[in-house]
């Protein structure tokens, strides 16, 4: 059985990795294996063979059949009260629009996506950008997020604030 967390945070090191270092796939397929362990035999582990990419700085997934080349950044909260009408919702909008003219100056090739669903009250705001802006941007500590965040802490009616790293590809 996989080792998720292990997995995760192989993905991470290795955006990091070719993002941050400007390393190729395969200085990155050289260093990186999974572990599984036998349910059996949990404190055994066994290394499973590294997927062989040449698609540039892709790192590969899912045992080769997927890969990524784009990290996003996401920003999220819950709001109050109808999409339409929310002043909490209103207020997250004031500080995007505030900031995102920093947000786009991230990266040259960046995407910035806005997510609203008010079935469950959901605000993200996420950012995708090439592996090779991605660890200068993390090294930053992602800027302008401590900003954004703590922006929109202050904001009556916002709960749970969080952020997550995840890969984002467009098929």
């Amino acid at each position: 059985m996989l080792n998720l967390q292990y997995a995760s945070s192989l993905l991470h090191r290795n955006a990091r990795l070719i993002a941050s270092k400007r390393m190729s796939t395969a200085a990155i397929s050289a260093k990186s294996s999974i572990y599984t362990s036998d349910a059996n035999h949990k404190s055994q582990a066994q290394v499973m063979p590294r997927a062989n990419f040449s698609t540039g700085n892709s790192v590969p997934l899912a045992n080769g059949k997927m890969s990524f080349n784009r990290v996003c950044r996401e920003w999220r909260c819950k709001f109050e009260g109808d999409k339409a009408t929310s002043e909490s919702l209103e207020a997250i909008a004031a500080v995007v629009d505030d900031l995102l003219p920093t947000i786009k100056g991230i990266s040259d090739d960046i995407t910035v996506n806005r997510l609203v669903c008010g079935g469950c009250l959901d605000f993200k705001l996420m950012m995708t950008v090439p592996l090779d802006d991605f660890g200068p941007w993390e090294e930053s500590g992602y800027a302008p997020e401590s900003e954004f965040l703590e922006k929109i802490k202050a904001i009556e009616g916002v709960s749970m604030v969080e952020t997550q790293t995840i890969t984002n590809m467009e098929i």
